[in-house]
């Protein structure tokens, strides 16, 4: 929850298909324009830099010059939030700025029309997750479970509909336009499977650089949870935090006192904390006369939120929190860089789990109170 990683595409050093040294001739037109005096931009997505620039006038614009070969590039226009990608496969391209349309060769022309339909899925969507939180309070609250599902249908929906394109295109360079969506909306199964299938899009400077860096951004996340796991199997930390009413406790008043503890951070902002909770409530009260207690450690700023969401959520339980945010002193102290997180601690104050969510949670209180 604290922060959704970002793929940031590095300059490739190898060349390959589209980096062979080979420079072609563009030449990009726009006609339609509402905005004279706008500045448009030849964008390199590579490198993210200008490579050319013109002014419309008249409602229209030109740029001619020459480019790698099979770069990736898009058009944009100063004050628009849409862009236009394109390949600089060497033939004229012409944009229809009224109508947002693209015509040129047919690698091009063709790669618009996905564009065009993808936008217009995306913003459907956009406008279905708007609409929702625009409800009041109370109606957000009653349709959140439906919401949830929606939204996660809608999801899969859209990578379903990237990994066709793809499919659809492996004897040429329109998957790479659409590549750096398959990680997050299909999964890293499927991408993998694409960027090992061997078809051209594969050697494209541009995706290989985005391959480097999201497998550098995985291996930093892996190294962040093994990190995280490391204390699984040690002694407890201490830890100090006021309850709702600002009396100082020390966690050792709860842990490693003969009962089996869930040390569980979370926050009311949270929304993943929130969808957990009931998992987490339903094991506290099959459990909890058996000998398992809880202690949640809030990563909220204010008690307001905090208070509202111990009643609101049914969390019957110890609670603790500084009211820091992120700079809580268990971010620290155990390594909480996300939650919902926690620690499953034994009735001798060890650390015997990490992570536990949903039916792992249950599933090992289950094996302990057998």
């Amino acid at each position: 929850m604290k922060n959704l990683s970002i793929i940031i595409l590095a300059l490739a050093a190898a060349c390959t298909i589209a980096c062979s040294g080979n420079e072609a001739k563009y030449e990009v037109s726009g006609n339609n324009a509402p905005d004279d005096g706008s500045v448009v931009y030849l964008m390199d997505r590579l490198s993210e830099t200008p490579i050319d620039s013109a002014v419309i006038a008249d409602g229209s614009f030109k740029m001619k010059g020459k480019a790698e070969k099979d770069a990736f590039l898009s058009v944009k226009i100063e004050g628009w939030d849409w862009t236009f990608p394109i390949f600089n496969d060497g033939k004229p391209v012409q944009i229809n700025l009224a109508d947002s349309t693209v015509t040129g060769s047919e690698l091009n022309t063709r790669l618009s029309e996905y564009d065009r339909q993808e936008a217009a899925v995306i913003n459907g969507f956009n406008d279905f997750a708007k609409a929702y939180m625009a409800l009041p309070a109370e109606e957000r609250e009653a349709g959140e479970a439906e919401f949830i599902a929606q939204y996660q249908e809608r999801l899969e929906s859209i990578g379903e509909d990237y990994v066709t394109i793809i499919e659809d295109n492996m004897d040429n360079l329109i998957p790479v336009a659409f590549i750096q969506n398959i990680p997050v909306l299909a999964g890293d199964e499927e991408f993998n499977e694409l960027m090992n299938s061997g078809a051209p899009f594969t050697t494209h400077p541009y995706v290989q650089a985005f391959r480097t860096e999201y497998e550098e951004a995985t291996a930093l996340e892996r190294a962040a949870e093994e990190s995280k796991q490391a204390i699984v199997g040690q002694k407890f930390l201490e830890l100090e935090q006021p309850d709702p009413s600002g009396k100082m406790h020390k966690l050792s008043e709860y842990v490693g006192q003969g009962k089996w503890v869930l040390v569980d951070f979370w926050a009311s902002w949270c929304g993943p904390c929130k969808a957990e909770m009931p998992n987490v409530t339903a094991a506290y009260k099959k459990y909890h006369d058996k000998g398992f207690e809880i202690v949640g450690i809030s990563f909220d700023r204010e008690k307001e939120p905090w208070m509202k969401a111990i009643t609101d959520w049914d969390m019957p339980w110890i609670h603790l929190s500084d009211l820091q945010y992120w700079n809580n002193a268990a971010s620290d102290i155990y390594s909480v860089k996300a939650i919902p997180d926690n620690l499953l601690i034994d009735p001798n104050g060890f650390i015997v789990a990490r992570g536990l969510r949903g039916s792992k949670l249950e599933a090992r209180l289950a094996e302990i109170f057998k």
